[in-house]
């Protein structure tokens, strides 16, 4: 049934492909309806899943593929991985929904979108490193396309910048991925045997540089300063959908190989390189939020606000190796405190992205500098545009509260003085309230007079993604109980 899931969307897409005579509106629908199915298949996992014990997957499925590496087509999901493929299929049924009226070549479209979201999940269920970099390489090619072919502006440097970037970041990866297989005996790229047995142990120099290699490869699709400058063009010029897809899954790339490839597989490592990481993540909270305060460009702040929040999770995951007396039930809250904002972020800011594409279809602009009073002529954008911000600024009943949460109860009870990362969440309030105020509140003006209110489709693609932000942040349970048996494996394989 997992491989069903991953492949459904890529065999739809080859059919878009292969059957040049559909129309366009057969695939908007056909779209829609493949990852509606998707996400119904997902939601029957789910029901039956049951935590699987240490060292194993859930509803894994292996099969020989390069055998003269001991490489093997092996999936399977756990409390890291499920939450990811169920918010990956939402958010590609959102922007399904979200393009019902895109008119530059829908078929190409729908056919793109849904090939990235066979290869977003597949990386997600991924057991093998070389089945993990094939979908991690792929969803480059994939974005890449996305931005140079339906972006605006300068979206030909934007999307080569995007490429470049993430593309030396993955080369990284795999010479990080073949020093894991290097020095595992016997060798092989299979994730479950190389956490059952870390290869590197005992050789804290190598160790520390194939650390360094997959650390790099990863920060760099996450991403954390200093190699966030790819991301803010590469939203501003990306087209609404490409945005949300990016934001909300894409850069999840990132952060899940942190707790399923980098942080069990090199734990002793992980442990030396603890508090580098924890740094990292602080200085990324507060300087993404910083230059998001200082943007006039609503998009290009919703991106560097992703730069913050990215690096909650980078702290968390720190902590985790901070090994002592007593932590461990703090450390295990900051681990399932990130991954549950992987999946808030990815609600919450796809839909913002889905939200600031409303502006470029009415008014051509992003500019906050264009509007103002936007509210009186579109009083349900303004609504919506207000429940997104405060959910990403972490107000109580919304998901993002209760990552933070988790994340600064556990980060602080390990190590004080990761406290100043709270600062993040001030300056996000900030330049959020001062968002809203520019553009929704006073006087209708500029590209505010005759701003049509959102339409059907616009609604129920952003709509659902706040709603399941309300609804994790008033129930969280379902989610937590899920991740949190992970998070204790994950903070156990560190030591205690």
């Amino acid at each position: 049934m997992l491989s069903l899931i991953v492949f459904l969307p890529l065999a739809a897409a080859v059919a878009l492909i292969a059957v040049p005579r559909l129309g366009d509106t057969v695939a908007r629908w056909t779209w829609v309806a493949t990852a509606a199915v998707d996400l119904a298949l997902i939601a029957v996992l789910w029901a039956r899943y049951d935590t699987p014990p240490p060292g194993e997957l859930a509803f894994a499925e292996r099969a020989a593929w390069i055998p003269g590496v001991n490489s093997s087509y092996h999936i399977g999901v756990d409390g890291f991985s499920l939450p990811l493929v169920a918010m990956t299929a939402v958010i590609f049924l959102a922007c399904a929904v979200y393009a019902l009226r895109e008119r530059h070549r829908p078929r190409a479209q729908a056919a793109l979108f849904l090939f990235l979201q066979s290869v977003s999940l597949g990386l997600f269920v991924a057991a093998d490193l070389i089945l993990f970099f094939v979908f991690f390489d792929l969803s480059i090619v994939g974005m890449y396309f996305v931005i140079a072919g339906w972006g605006h502006g300068n979206r030909a440097h934007s999307a080569l910048k995007f490429f470049l970037y993430t593309f030396l970041g993955s080369l990284a990866l795999l010479v990080g991925f073949i020093g894991l297989y290097v020095a595992a005996t016997p060798h092989t790229f299979d994730i479950p045997e190389l956490i059952a047995t870390p290869p590197l142990q005992g050789r804290p120099v190598a160790g520390a540089l194939v650390l360094a290699a997959i650390l790099l490869g990863l920060a760099v699709k996450t991403p954390t300063v200093p190699f966030h400058t790819w991301l803010p063009p590469a939203h501003t010029d990306a087209p609404a959908v490409g945005s949300a897809v990016l934001a909300g899954v894409l850069l999840k790339m990132g952060t899940y190989g942190f707790v399923r490839i980098a942080m069990p597989m090199l734990p002793q490592a992980w442990r030396a390189w603890a508090w580098v990481v924890i740094v990292v993540g602080v200085v990324s909270v507060i300087y993404g939020a910083l230059v998001a305060l200082a943007q006039s460009n609503v998009k290009r702040m919703i991106a560097y606000t992703s730069v913050n929040h990215m690096g909650y999770i980078i702290l968390a995951v720190g902590v985790a190796g901070l090994v002592a007396a007593d932590t461990t039930q703090a450390r295990s809250v900051a681990v399932a405190g990130a991954v549950t904002q992987m999946v808030s972020h990815g609600l919450i800011t796809g839909a913002l992205f889905l939200l600031a594409g409303v502006l470029q279809d009415r008014a051509g602009t992003y500019d906050m500098r264009d509007f103002g009073g936007l509210a009186a002529p579109a009083p349900t954008f303004a609504a919506l545009f207000a429940v997104g911000a405060f959910a990403s600024l972490g107000l109580p009943a919304f998901s993002g509260f209760i990552a933070e949460f988790q994340i600064f109860t556990g980060s602080i009870a390990a190590a004080p003085v990761t406290a100043v990362a709270v600062l993040g969440i001030l300056i996000t309030a900030a330049l959020f309230l001062r968002a809203l105020q520019r553009v929704f509140t006073g006087d209708t003006t500029g590209s505010s007079v005759g701003f049509t209110d959102v339409r059907a489709r616009e609604l129920w693609s952003a709509g659902p993604l706040l709603l399941l932000s309300l609804l994790i942040g008033v129930l969280p349970r379902p989610l937590l109980e899920v991740v949190e048996p992970a998070a204790h494996a994950v903070v156990g394989l560190l030591g205690r």
